[in-house]
């Protein structure tokens, strides 16, 4: 036998409860803070970003104004710009269409000052003007503003254009247009009017702009483009050669872009405002582009990080002086617990033990007075029970395998869902994937579009399945946390997904409470009346406040729904009939998620009394700041 090696010392149990104390209550602290932190840093991006979406709804929604205001003034002087055409033409007509014989100046006396005439040819160039900077102008340089004139040109009627910044100057001029009688020419009149600039000083794109910008302090700044990629201003236009491809690629999608300068973090959104008027040559629409910032965000996440830094280290200090005290008054009677135990292990079993302190460690005393009474009669006890341990074992063995059996035949159970689920997605994949090698095998005409058709209904009822077992599972597993939400985000966001549909939905600012899963009611109500309203069907969403509860409706002017089927629509695989027979589990989840935020669901005739109108599914959700939200 090997030498038996020594002992190794042990710390006190003091020190080691101390260190318990000290590891327990320090990641508690730690915990606290940095949730705490990484919930204000949440609400902090979660208030920019909803700060960000309504900056930028205002900005659209004043532009939009604004140039309503200024067209209502743009429009009055329609009436001199008509009646300074009966000159001009007469004058055209007098040089029998020679523009060489014309004599522009004197029909700009008869208009009056601040008149410009010019003459465009039919390739858009400006052949003959009274203003010299604007002479020989090729206005194919502005693709849809050649368009426009070209159309004017052929037609017969005169055509108001807005108040727009002049090419060569950027001075504010109203222009109008009358083709002359031969097509051959666009007579164009050009207004100066110092009265322009007068009354459209108080309706100024870029003043309203920077009103609502000046609200938000995540802005920086922000830069307003016309049409042309220059910059709307009082004064010239100066190009920005960094910006303007960023302008006039959201100009030409229509589209809002943004860029992320990696370094500074700075985020530049580039915000196209539609204004286009098909009523006017000219496009009045516009970019705007706004910087974020995230330096007023960060400076409040660094204060706040600073203060729980400091209340940390308070809390550790704080903690480490009560732990030393807790360790050695909650010891004291342990130490004297030991040394008597210690006695009693030696053979002292008359060693009387004693007990102090609280009254858990009086009880434990008695309890190891008696174990120690009692401890030769349960030696004896021991021997006796060996054989009754023996039959109870043989007895726990079988309770086991019983037991296991249970949990197999479960697990069986469990298995034989998920066989079921797999063998009908692979069923409706094989089926897609069958009619797919047909195709790809040469089959030709009309029955190539049949088979591509049901490969491609196999394959969606394949996606269908998985989403909504997916979205069974989240609802049974995740206990709902409602928070207030705003629901017109939620509802625009699903009609995306279904932009060969006529979706009419009018808009809501109304807050409800719900959670992540409410888009999936939403999903399911627009693809159940896409898939049987058939292509020509007719959406309609509704949303309208009664109280404390909003009530959405999902309309669809589609075959309808039977009377007979609406009773069970939203029961757990139950099918329509006919045209509407469908998985059985969409409207079955609607109706969970309904009834998980304390909603109610069910289904209408869009015609009152005439079933075969379409249909109506409606449901209720509560309003923000109800009883039982946050």
């Amino acid at each position: 036998m090997g030498a038996k090696s020594p002992e190794q010392p042990s710390l006190p149990f003091a020190l080691y409860l101390m260190l318990a104390i000290l590891l327990a209550m320090v990641p508690v602290v730690c915990l606290i803070s940095f949730v705490d932190y990484m919930g204000v840093r949440q609400e902090l991006e979660t208030n920019a970003q909803e700060f960000q979406d309504q900056t930028e709804a205002g900005i659209i929604l004043s532009m939009d104004l604004v140039d309503t205001g200024l067209k209502v003034f743009d429009n009055t002087l329609n009436r001199e710009m008509r009646e300074g055409f009966g000159p001009f033409l007469a004058e055209y007509e007098r040089a029998g269409g020679d523009l060489t014989a014309m004599d522009l100046s004197r029909v700009g006396e008869e208009l009056g000052e601040g008149f410009d005439l010019y003459l465009i040819n039919a390739s858009g160039v400006i052949e003959y003007t009274t203003n010299p900077f604007e002479s020989g102008y090729d206005f194919k340089e502005i693709p849809y503003f050649y368009d426009q004139i070209t159309g004017i040109r052929l037609g017969d009627n005169f055509a108001a254009d807005r108040v727009v910044p002049e090419i060569s100057t950027g001075e504010l001029r109203k222009y109008a247009y009358m083709p002359t009688p031969d097509h051959r020419y666009l007579l164009e009149l050009g207004l100066a009017e110092s009265e322009i600039r007068q009354w459209r000083t108080g309706l100024e794109y870029r003043d309203t702009a920077r009103e609502l910008v000046d609200l938000n302090p995540n802005v920086d700044g922000i830069r307003l483009y016309d049409s042309l990629g220059t910059l709307v201003s009082d004064e010239a236009y100066p190009d920005d050669d960094r910006r303007v491809p960023l302008v006039r690629q959201a100009y030409l999608e229509r589209a809002t872009l943004e860029a992320k300068n990696a370094t500074t973090g700075e985020l530049t959104r580039y915000l196209f405002i539609n204004l286009t008027d098909r009523d006017y040559a000219s496009d009045m629409s516009m970019v705007a582009e706004l910087t974020y910032s995230t330096k007023a965000a960060e400076a409040k996440l660094a204060d706040m990080l600073g203060r729980h830094a400091c209340i940390l280290l308070i809390g550790l200090v704080i903690i480490g002086c009560l732990s030393v005290l807790a360790a050695h008054y909650l010891t004291r009677p342990v130490r004297m617990l030991v040394v008597d135990v210690d006695a009693v292990a030696r053979g002292d079993l008359d060693r009387p033990i004693r007990a102090s302190g609280a009254e858990e460690f009086v009880h434990l005393g008695e309890s190891i007075s008696a174990m120690v009474t009692t401890l030769e009669r349960t030696i004896r006890r021991l021997r006796e029970s060996e054989e009754d341990l023996t039959r109870y074992s043989h007895t726990l063995e079988e309770e086991v395998w019983g037991r296991t059996a249970a949990l197999e035949e479960s697990n069986q159970m469990a298995n034989l869902y998920l066989d079921i689920m797999c063998h009908d997605i692979n069923n409706a994949n094989n089926v897609a994937g069958l009619y797919s090698d047909l195709l790809l095998a040469g089959l030709e005409g009309e029955h190539e579009a049949v088979y591509l058709r049901k490969a491609k209904m196999g394959l969606t009822k394949s996606i269908e399945i998985i989403k909504n077992v997916n979205t069974i599972r989240d609802i049974h597993e995740h206990t709902p946390v409602l928070r207030q939400m705003d629901l017109d985000p939620v509802i625009r966001r699903e009609i995306e997904h279904f932009p060969d549909f006529s979706i009419t939905y009018a808009g809501t600012g109304v807050a409800i409470l719900a959670d992540d899963l409410l888009p999936e009611v939403f999903a399911n109500l627009l693809g159940n009346a896409e898939k049987f309203g058939g292509l020509d069907v007719e959406i309609t969403v509704r949303v309208e406040e009664h109280g404390e509860e909003v009530e959405v409706s999902v309309e669809d002017t589609g075959p309808g729904i039977p009377d007979t089927v609406k009773r069970d629509l939203f029961r757990r695989f139950k099918k329509g009939e006919g045209a509407l027979a469908g998985a059985g589990l969409g409207l079955y989840i609607c109706r969970m998620l309904i009834e998980r935020y304390d909603g109610k669901i069910w289904v209408d005739d869009r015609v009152l009394g005439e079933p075969g109108h379409g249909a109506a599914i409606r449901f209720t959700l509560r309003a923000a700041g109800t009883g039982g939200g946050p």
